[in-house]
């Protein structure tokens, strides 16, 4: 019988839990009285400047870890929990870029509601006790639609985006001072008592720089200068501008910018990192990506040991792509590897070995910034980096193994330290080792899925087949470009025209068929003649263009061809985006008796979007304006509907789309992104089959869930599922140094919280949960990862029981590695042993 755990209690035990991590960040944060993370949730005005060394806020030099979280990729219930995280991992400040085209969609009605209130998601910083960094841009990149900037801007006469071009300068600098005028208004900057304590203008300009030659240097300089005339008082930052004008900060963006960076451009400018690549953005047709935790606190930790001060993870929280707002080709889910996924879990043990790291780089502060630096080589692998002041204790050292295959003994001070490969160990008084990048103490966890029997029972789907347009008005002579077309209002148009052929044109061998060849710039095709599906083609991200060619059954006299023209999402970088172009450039019929025939300018009418979207049959009232009939399988355009209960609970839901190809899905109106089943992976596989659906979306029964289908589909096999990381893991191994988190610096000293530092596993459920069953635990040599050990060829017969004891039906255990009951039938005892554990945690009742 599963015990059952009053509420009071409950709340006791999170009470505690909360008191203790308090706590322990409160005695760690810096006990010279320097530090300035107890001044982020102040309203007190704070001078932010900066030397060679570092950002000083008041006077204080600052140690910055901060993680990129946008607004727009996630909704705004969501984003107290997001930063509750973020500060728990170990953060003190908050990035995120400025949204030009959702905050300005079209010209002159701007939107600040919803998944755009900036304000208030700064100020919600604030109310962390968190600092800000805005990414202004106002191009951001970012993998978002068109680099953030409104498709009304290509209609601009004479214009050139991101160059010494009085339009584009006039429409961003207008944008620049709205925003900067909101914030000032709010009071969000620093200096009047906000979180903002710096501020980016224009985003990686030095990778199209070039291209702009003498107007691109010009526009540069205008930039610099723009954005100090503003007077925000906060310094400003050009990320991988190595000729940043004076005073304006350049910074590094990469994977290793401790190696990568050469450096700001002048003495007096500080070491930052605006983006720390926590893992890979994905597209449609790419294979899983992944970032190691282990090699990510390398970075930090080696970029920290060589005079950086601040580092941005991009992205700490990805988040979701929300309706039309991806880059051409991006996946829906947008950084699900970065600590937080894009669920809003904490993803161990990334999230957890980040937070380990930025707490022994908090132990090393003051030597960092009282101390001077010294390097000693040793070899070509090992290297030794120490932070000291002469004549005093104050000493942090920095051990580094380089070597990407061998652990190496680094000598130093009298003492051999053991280094695995690729990895640094801090010792934050220059003696005690307190972290190794290699070693994660932390826990792991593992995401599952599980299929809502509420929210699935008794879908009864509906459908209702777009009707092929016929012949459309308003022709012109040959098909008009895509992207000028649609006004990124909508992926789709449609491309008809008519053609007379003779029997004498068609083939008369039997088995031969003339055949339709579409070349065009991007996207995609689908292709009908004589309102029958003949095929479809598609470019990809890194070859936009593309040739449909499909065979094609003609009949003597007139011909109807009807083309349907899809984007999928606007590009977001480069030079000129201004003049990229998508849809189709050249028609022609090959394989006709009379030889081939160029239909380009054959005269062709054009239909902005489907009817659906026209009616927004996606919405309740719009869905009344069709005919819905009895869903089947389908392998034309297609709508289907259904409506749902919302599961208990307030875990995230998803909608898996087993069984569709392609197309989008709203939810009660509301568009949660592009799905894309049938562009497979080299690994067989879509890229994505689970689409987050936002709580804040839901009502609690009757939800109404559209799927516009492309191709073909049948959503007998969609379903609702719940997410969750409730399957939670750890692998210590005797090897492994104590949690960093045992370790805080009193009166100048570094101490043990606890006498014991032996290694030990901890688990600790999310959410006040407990752990209801453990299923796995072996203490010899076991493998694998969270969800998948495996027992090696020793283990202790005793490890599930000896676990169970410790950990069942607690919302928290801790098992030492030197527990008797495990030496006492020890399988392996001439060997170094670990400990691998995986236990189930959930809401006992």
């Amino acid at each position: 019988m599963v015990q059952v755990v009053e509420p009071s209690r409950i709340v006791l035990i999170t009470l505690f839990s909360t008191l203790l991590v308090t706590s322990s960040i409160a005695q760690n944060t810096d006990d010279d009285a320097e530090g300035v993370d107890h001044m982020a949730g102040s309203y007190a005005p704070k001078a932010v400047t900066y030397d060679g060394r570092s950002l000083m806020i008041n006077g204080k030099r600052a140690l910055l870890f901060s993680g990129s979280i946008h607004y727009p990729r996630s909704t705004p219930d969501v984003w107290p929990d997001l930063l509750r995280k973020s500060k728990q991992g170990g953060l003190n400040v908050i990035e995120t870029y400025t949204f030009w085209n959702g905050h300005e969609p079209v010209q002159g009605q701007y939107n600040f509601q919803g998944r755009y209130d900036l304000v208030k998601f700064i100020k919600l910083i604030h109310q962390h006790k968190m600092y800000a960094v805005l990414r202004l841009g106002p191009f951001i990149q970012a993998e978002w639609d068109h680099g953030g900037l409104p498709y009304w801007l290509r209609e601009v006469p004479n214009i050139v985006f991101r160059s010494d071009n009085e339009p584009f300068k006039l429409h961003m600098k207008r944008f620049v001072k709205m925003i900067i005028d909101k914030m000032k208004q709010a009071k969000l900057f620093a200096p009047q008592g906000g979180p903002i304590i710096l501020a980016q203008i224009e985003n990686e300009y030095k990778t199209i720089q070039l291209a702009y030659r003498e107007r691109g240097d010009s526009y540069l300089r205008w930039a610099a200068n723009m954005a100090i005339s503003f007077n925000v008082k906060v310094p400003w930052i050009m990320c991988k501008q190595s000729d940043a004008p004076d005073p304006i900060i350049n910074t590094c963006n990469g994977r290793h910018c401790g190696d990568t960076f050469p450096g700001p451009n002048g003495p007096n400018k500080p070491t930052l990192w605006t983006e720390n690549w926590t893992a890979q953005f994905r597209v449609f047709g790419d294979p899983p990506s992944q970032r190691s935790a282990e090699d990510l606190a390398y970075s930090v930790a080696r970029f920290f040991s060589k005079k950086g001060t601040m580092v941005n993870y991009y992205m700490y929280h990805g988040g979701t792509n929300f309706g039309r707002t991806s880059a051409s080709f991006l996946t829906t889910r947008y950084y699900d590897e970065a600590p937080l996924d894009e669920f809003g879990f904490i993803r161990e043990p990334k999230w957890g070995h980040l937070k380990d790291v930025h707490w022994a780089i908090r132990l090393c502060r003051k030597a960092l910034f009282s101390g001077s630096p010294s390097v000693e080589k040793l070899g070509l692998d090992k290297e030794i980096r120490v932070w000291e002041k002469p004549g005093t204790s104050i000493c942090a050292a920095f051990l580094a193994n380089n070597n990407t295959k061998k652990l190496q003994v680094v000598h130093f001070r009298g003492r051999d330290y053991d280094l695995p490969p690729r990895s640094i160990s801090i010792l934050p008084d220059c003696k005690t080792e307190v972290y190794n990048t290699q070693m994660i103490t932390s826990q792991h966890n593992s995401r599952n899925f599980v299929r809502s029997a509420i929210a699935n029972k008794n879908i009864i789907w509906e459908m209702y087949k777009e009707a092929l347009p016929a012949e459309l008005g308003a022709v012109k002579p040959e098909p008009r470009e895509l992207f000028d077309l649609t006004k990124d209002k909508t992926d789709y148009a449609w491309y008809t025209t008519i053609i007379d052929l003779d029997e004498r044109d068609l083939p008369m061998r039997s088995g031969a068929f003339p055949i339709l060849r579409v070349a065009s710039f991007g996207h995609g095709i689908y292709g009908y003649v004589n309102g029958r599906h003949i095929g479809t083609a598609h470019g990809s991200k890194v070859e936009k263009d593309f040739v449909f060619q499909k065979p094609v059954q003609f009949r003597a006299g007139s011909n109807h061809i009807a083309l349907l023209g899809y984007l999928v999402g606007l590009p977001d970088s480069g030079a000129n985006m201004h003049r990229r172009y998508a849809g189709p450039r050249s028609i022609t019929i090959l394989g006709l008796n009379t030889g081939t025939l160029d239909i380009t300018k054959n005269g062709w009418g054009h239909q902005v979007g489907l009817d659906g979207e026209i009616n927004q049959i996606y919405t309740e009232k719009g869905s009344e304006k069709v005919k819905w009939t009895t869903s089947g399988a389908t392998e034309q355009i297609t709508w289907f509907k259904g409506y749902f209960d919302a599961p208990d609970g307030n875990n995230p839901l998803a909608v898996k789309m087993t069984g569709m190809s392609k197309g989008m899905v709203w939810i009660n109106g509301q568009s949660i992104g592009r799905y894309w089943m049938s562009y497979l992976s080299p690994l067989k596989q879509p890229t994505q089959s689970e689409y987050l659906i936002p709580r804040s979306y839901l009502q609690p029964t009757k939800n109404l869930i559209v799927v516009l289908e492309e191709e073909k589909g049948d959503p007998t096999d969609v379903e609702i599922l719940v997410a969750d990381r409730d399957t939670i893991c750890s692998f210590i191994t005797e090897y492994h140094l104590p949690s960093v988190r045992l370790f805080q610096r009193n009166a100048g000293q570094l101490r043990a919280l606890e006498n014991d530092l032996n290694p030990r596993v901890e688990l600790t459920c999310p959410d006040q949960k407990q752990i209801v069953a453990v299923e796995f635990a072996s203490f010899g040599d076991p493998f694998g990862s969270c969800g998948n050990y495996i027992v090696g060829n020793c283990s202790s017969p005793v490890s599930k029981q000896v676990v169970e004891k410790f950990c069942l039906r607690k919302p928290r255990c801790k098992i030492p590695l030197n527990t008797q009951e495990f030496h006492k039938y020890d399988a392996c005892p001439t060997r170094k042993k670990a400990l691998a554990v995986q236990v189930k945690c959930a809401f006992i009742s």
